[in-house]
């Protein structure tokens, strides 16, 4: 029986790293006998162009049937004007939402090859490997009341609310605690525990579920001594856990660490293991349509797909070797280039990461 991929392009350089991630994809499928069937459809702007809205009915229902989903990027000035509640990143929001997929995965990883990428000295991030595991289905990105509204004194007024209740806090934690006991046995819990009641009781539910698990050490940090200590001692994390909006925000710092947003690739799991793949990074609309993007976060989300939802290993893991050699090669998209290297368009990079796989 076929094992259903849905794929979803985006906006921005969403179709052209797609394009090569699906080439790595079809031919993993092709070589490792995966028994994958891919089909095609459209998001975010694509959609509201085709649709009318961010995410169809139709399309929410072939992604609920599909055992995967992959994404590349939605958003751009084109739709920018448009009422807040149809702009093409709510059609993201849903489909994290409809499909529950709580539990993000994004990891900063440095290959050795981009020490040099990184903004900060190769002694501080060489062998970096850090797993942040982000809720992402609740908090202030979905709470309510929300809104603009006029004061008695005529003033507008912005809000929004920050909700988590015990079950979202817990079962967060867990997937921390579980991937904490796969790699070094040390999870950190991101708060802002002395100031948000929501935070306070994030810590305490942590604090519960970690008598479930005495082989993981756990520590506490608050949010923004956590974005300092990223930069200022990054190896110190392995695994990180953390609400929806402090997630957000700390792993696209973390990539910086890595070289580039272009590296990183992510997760985001229901309870099943089943998963939306898709980069860290957003649609870039200032470089579409120019073949430069870089599209290596994308293919390393197929090979996420392939470990997390498939147990695929093998896969997964050649895959994530072919890249490295690409890298070993010397070649490097624009985001990751320095003198010495090979400078290689989007389709290019993709084409050697084929190359790479097909030989191993």
């Amino acid at each position: 029986m076929s094992k259903q991929i849905l794929i979803l392009p985006g906006d921005g350089i969403g179709p052209e790293i797609m394009a090569e991630a699906v080439k790595v994809l079809e031919l993993a499928n092709d070589k490792y006998q995966l028994g994958f069937e891919l089909s095609h459809d459209v998001i975010g702007g694509a959609a509201i162009d085709k649709h009318g809205v961010p995410l169809a009915d139709e399309t929410l229902a072939r992604a609920r049937v599909a055992d995967a989903v992959l994404l590349g990027a939605v958003g751009g000035p084109k739709w920018d004007k448009l009422d807040r509640a149809i702009r093409p990143e709510k059609g993201l929001l849903k489909i994290r939402s409809e499909l529950k997929l709580f539990g993000n995965l994004r990891p900063a990883i440095l290959y050795p090859q981009l020490a040099e990428a990184s903004t900060l000295k190769p002694e501080v991030v060489s062998g970096l490997d850090i797993l942040i595991v982000r809720e992402l289905t609740g908090g202030i990105y979905f709470g309510g009341p929300r809104g603009i509204r006029t004061l008695d004194n005529g003033e507008r007024e912005g809000y929004n609310t920050l909700p988590y209740s015990e079950s979202e806090i817990r079962r967060i934690a867990r997937v921390g605690f579980d991937m904490a006991r796969v790699r070094s046995k040390k999870l950190c819990s991101v708060d802002k525990a002395n100031v948000l009641e929501a935070s306070q009781l994030w810590r305490e539910i942590v604090e519960q579920v970690a008598a479930d698990y005495p082989d993981v050490e756990l520590s506490h940090m608050y949010v923004d001594n956590a974005a300092m200590q990223l930069v200022r001692a990054p190896k110190q994390f392995d695994v990180i856990v953390t609400e929806n909006m402090f997630g957000d925000i700390l792993s696209d710092q973390a990539s910086m660490l890595t070289g580039s947003i272009g590296m990183l690739p992510s997760a985001s799991l229901d309870a099943n293991n089943k998963g939306m793949y898709e980069p860290c990074h957003g649609s870039a609309p200032d470089i579409a349509g120019q073949g430069i993007a870089n599209p290596l976060a994308t293919i390393l989300s197929v090979s996420m797909m392939l470990r997390y939802s498939f147990n695929l290993v093998a896969a997964a893991d050649a895959i994530e070797k072919a890249v490295s050699l690409v890298l070993d090669q010397g070649l490097r998209t624009g985001d990751i280039w320095s003198v010495g290297n090979a400078k290689v368009g989007t389709q290019e990079m993709g084409d050697a990461v084929v190359a790479a796989l097909r030989n191993l």
